[in-house]
């Protein structure tokens, strides 16, 4: 197709992530849909991730089509390892201070009479991109910020203003992590029941009153209320009670998710080809999938940021040989904080014949291999739903920012889930991992994800929820005048 046939009447979204791995992934999948509804598509990535996929995906990874474009724009950080992501405090403290001008004036050159584009006519932002809104009211065009995370994660962040207003953060020093404090129940929050402090998003456990993430997290959501609607990653009937709640505190709420069941609707893909990973995948992974039997390895991913200490590597390993049972896991090159990821001679031989490691993997390929019987997860949202539409049980060890409370609903609410409690501790993982695959405990998360899954693919059929929710945001936002 040649770029001349670029239609200069077409809807055109610029979409704009959060510049971390999980964050593009799901912009990614939302950009795609917009395309298929006609949208000419702008993606924004910065140039360091950029990079980074072309180094991943090849050269012409990002190729795109005439009405699919991926451009940059710089993030003003120091040069840094381009296998890992940025410091998230640095990031944070940019998004606010240097992403606004740089994205102006890129817009601006996005609507200049001599380029091939049609003109812009609404930004998609991820709901920490804050700046989005001002450049957006700039151009008098509509903006819709896409929250990557869970309805009960965003309703989490929304009170972290209040706690601060409250005095019940930031923490006075670090004992507080230990004595007991974070199991103080908040029992004022809209749509939720039962939450102890340390059950929302981690950053309320700084100690810093100038902590840089804390206050990003208080200007997206306060952003988000100037935006013209949000979308959140999720569906209907997974988190009724809370969008219930959220609904009348933004101007439109939309629940749209999961966005690869919608994906899977699609009749053809042109941008199938276009991957998702900032890390190479490796696939002979899904080879040796194939020679396992059916339920009954247990995949392990801490996620794309999460970093944990040696003694944890070694505990979880231990953990895992000592449950017996097959296991494929990904160790990412900066999982271990500080160092390279070593585990021991004995340890590999102990699993030469049942366990696999990877640096990096397809997710969602994995998830819904067949021989995969349960997955033991740091709870990222990408890892949570696509575990869920893959009618997979997982073990919960949550790490930071939306995971806390991502995990109390997994396990408490939604029964798909159990959190591991005492740290990593070899006794305890391989206990979990034997009841998970063989236990009681399994069987019964097992039975609720398949429930879970089969209500994400009606949600996502011709006329479930959430298309429908992506119709009405077509019409009511994305394609209105300012």
């Amino acid at each position: 197709m040649d770029s001349k046939t670029v239609v200069a009447d077409k809807p055109h979204a610029v979409c704009v992530p959060v510049p971390v791995q999980s964050h593009i992934k799901a912009m990614l999948k939302f950009s795609k849909l917009l395309h298929h509804k006609g949208f000419h598509i702008t993606f924004v990535n910065t140039e360091f991730n950029h990079q980074r996929f072309l180094k991943s995906g090849g050269p012409n990874s990002l190729d795109g089509l005439p009405d699919f474009q991926f451009k940059t724009i710089q993030d003003s950080l120091p040069p840094s390892d381009s296998n890992a992501t940025q410091a998230l405090p640095s990031l944070a403290d940019s998004v606010m201070k240097n992403f606004l001008a740089p994205f102006s004036d890129f817009l601006v050159k996005l609507n200049t009479t001599t380029s091939n584009n049609p003109p812009v006519t609404c930004i998609v932002s991820d709901g920490f991109m804050p700046f989005t809104v001002t450049a957006a009211q700039q151009l008098k065009i509509p903006t819709v910020m896409l929250f990557t995370v869970p309805a009960c994660s965003l309703m989490g962040f929304m009170q972290f203003r209040p706690l601060r207003d409250k005095g019940l953060t930031p923490l006075k020093d670090e004992c507080y992590l230990t004595n007991g404090y974070l199991d103080t129940i908040i029992d004022w929050i809209p749509g939720m029941r039962d939450i102890r402090l340390k059950d929302l998003p981690s950053y309320v456990r700084t100690t810093d009153p100038n902590d840089v993430i804390f206050k990003l997290a208080i200007e997206g959501v306060e952003s988000a209320l100037k935006a013209s609607g949000i979308v959140i990653h999720t569906f209907d009937t997974l988190e009724q009670e809370v969008l219930d709640a959220l609904s009348p505190m933004f101007p439109r709420v939309y629940a749209i998710g999961p966005l690869q069941l919608l994906l899977n609707h699609l009749p053809n893909d042109p941008l199938k080809s276009i991957r998702y990973s900032l890390w190479e995948e490796e696939t002979e992974c899904l080879r040796w999938l194939n020679t396992k039997a059916p339920n009954s390895v247990v995949y392990v991913n801490f996620g794309s940021i999460a970093v944990m200490t040696p003694l944890q590597l070694t505990e979880f390993g231990w953990g895992l040989a000592n449950s017996k049972h097959p296991f494929l896991w990904i160790i990412r090159p900066d999982l271990v904080e500080g160092e390279s990821a070593i585990l021991l001679p004995e340890f590999m031989e102990e699993i030469k014949e049942r366990g696999l490691i990877a640096s990096w993997c397809p997710q969602e390929e994995v998830l819904n291999h067949p021989s995969i019987g349960g997955f033991l997860t740091h709870c990222g949202w990408n890892s949570i739903i696509e575990s869920m539409c893959a009618g997979v049980p997982m073990l919960c060890w949550p790490f930071f920012a939306d995971q806390p409370t991502n995990c109390k609903y997994t396990c408490n609410e939604w029964g798909i889930g159990k959190e591991i409690n005492n740290g990593a501790n070899r006794e305890e993982v391989g206990k979990l991992v034997r009841d998970l695959m063989e236990g009681g405990m399994g069987k019964k998360m097992k039975k609720k994800a398949l429930e879970w899954k089969k209500l994400a693919e009606e949600a996502t059929g011709p006329h479930g929820s959430s298309s429908i929710n992506f119709n009405n945001l077509m019409n009511e936002v994305l394609l209105q005048k300012v």
